[in-house]
């Protein structure tokens, strides 16, 4: 047939409108959205009708279209955003959001998001108040701070540090540091944008204090100390504590500011980890401003927390830029809900989930391991009947493995864990993986060899009996089975 044989058979739209599947999709959803569907489906048969190879395909596809646009519909009305299970053993995977909030954060974000709050009006007085003042008490508490802030990541924190204080003049700070926080953002790009010239000194390898000192002159506004959270250099270095540094601000009078990245507030050696900085630390050695994230290892929502001299939180709290970068109301009850957790630093381990995973033994991961791997196995079992030859359609085992931190934190901490490992044996690991990513409830998990971990590291025990309802009779793990 010719193309325009083909495309005079089309259905018009008004046609396809009044069908009685699409006056039901109008009823659910409403004209436009309906219509919508309509014209996005057309759009779509006509570039696979120049594939149809007879007068019969054509038809078929014809005839196929009120339910094309009804799924296309439906498509359309769902929430692209959903909850996923996280699998990979990456805590903070930043495709997957990051940190999950605790229960206490999530119902105190919904208690604000579900009606009015005092986000910016003081109580007290009846008058306007500062949208800072919830969550500051708490974290000078914390942190030793005089003053404290919150914006909505840490590179906009960093860019309204700097953009205050250094301004119209040069920041020294150590090549060695000049990293690249993600998504193509660099400390230089961020010093462009703030009007602050850079000054790199030192090596890649090698800063010493003499460095920062030969480089002050006139310009220089601030000394900066950019904590390299996402990666690490071995081998042959030495650098600049915020200690030294605060020792040349004594002498030149030049602030020194510290981005931390990852923010720790805990001492993670006690549970087995590498050091961190933590912000006491960088405050406590003499650091002017710090700055650090609140969606990795502080365990909250997204947001760029400054905390330091109350001369210099001031300042940022009135610069033009503070409200384009402020928080709103859910952010700053959930970063509220999660620092009070930390008055009490063991009730934080047990109630952020961040934490949580973080400093769980291996021993207790393992034996989550191998209650989801029996339970996988069981399923498979059940339902339908064995593949060919009498055996399951997948080997599953508990196996250990390792977990990493992620979200730009702790680079090179291997932290031991245990995972579901399924070695299917009608399809690839690869088939599987996508196959998991197409559920209900997406679960994201990695590929080692053959096989698809689950690291349970990463999964409530909660989730357990949907995992298990997924692979009931091992369906999704034969050929043209699910997906």
């Amino acid at each position: 047939m010719k193309k325009n044989d083909i495309y005079r058979m089309l259905p018009r739209v008004d046609t396809l409108m009044g069908d009685p599947l699409i006056g039901e999709m109008i009823r659910k959803y409403g004209y436009d959205c309906a219509l919508y569907g309509v014209r996005s489906t057309l759009e779509k048969a006509r570039e696979k009708l120049q594939d149809c190879a007879s007068e019969e395909e054509v038809r078929q596809e014809l005839d196929s279209l009120p339910q094309k646009i009804c799924r296309e519909v439906e498509r359309r009305v769902q929430p692209e955003m959903t909850r996923v299970i996280n699998g990979t053993g990456i805590i903070l995977h930043t495709g997957l959001g990051r940190a999950p909030l605790g229960k206490r954060a999530l119902q105190r974000a919904a208690d604000m998001a579900g009606g009015y709050c005092n986000l910016e009006f003081d109580l007290k007085t009846g008058r306007r108040g500062e949208r800072s003042s919830h969550f500051e008490r708490i974290l000078c508490q914390l942190t030793g701070a005089e003053a404290a802030m919150a914006v909505n990541n840490n590179a906009a924190a960093v860019l309204l540090m700097l953009s205050v204080i250094a301004e119209g003049g040069e920041v020294i700070v150590s090549r060695g540091e000049l990293v690249e926080i993600g998504g193509r953002f660099r400390v230089p790009d961020m010093m462009e944008l703030s009007g602050a010239g850079l000054k790199e000194v030192g090596t890649t390898n090698r800063t010493r204090p003499a460095d920062y000192e030969s480089a002050v002159c006139e310009e220089t506004r601030a000394l900066l100390k950019v904590h390299t959270s996402n990666y690490r250099i071995v081998g042959f270095t030495e650098d600049v504590s915020v200690k030294e540094l605060a020792g040349l601000k004594e002498e030149y009078g030049i602030p020194v500011l510290v981005d931390l990245g990852s923010g720790v507030l805990i001492d993670l050696e006690k549970y087995g980890l590498q050091h961190e900085p933590s912000v006491q630390e960088a405050l406590a050695q003499g650091a002017d401003v710090v700055t650090f994230s609140g969606d990795k290892l502080l365990g909250g929502p997204q947001a760029g927390i400054i905390a330091g001299k109350k001369e210099y939180i001031d300042k940022m709290k009135r610069h033009p830029l503070a409200r384009v970068l402020r928080i709103d109301k859910f952010t700053s009850a959930a970063l509220e809900s999660v620092l009070l957790e930390y008055l009490d630093p063991q009730k934080a381990v047990e109630n952020i989930p961040a934490l949580r995973m973080l400093t769980r033994p291996a021993e207790s991961v393992r034996s989550s391991a191998e209650k989801l791997a029996e339970r996988l196995r069981s399923a498979v079992d059940s339902g339908e009947p064995r593949a060919a030859g009498g055996g399951l359609p997948a080997v599953i085992t508990a196996e250990d493995c390792i977990s990493r931190a992620g979200g730009g934190s702790l680079p090179t901490e291997d932290i031991p864990s245990s995972a579901a490992a399924i070695a299917p044996v009608e399809i690839t690991a690869s088939e599987l993986e996508r196959r998991l990513r197409g559920l209900p409830i997406p679960v994201i998990g990695r590929i080692a060899g053959e096989k698809v971990l689950l690291d349970m590291r990463t999964i409530d025990e909660e989730d357990i009996p949907y995992l298990a309802e997924q692979f009931t009779g091992g369906r999704i793990l034969r050929k043209g089975g699910a997906g």
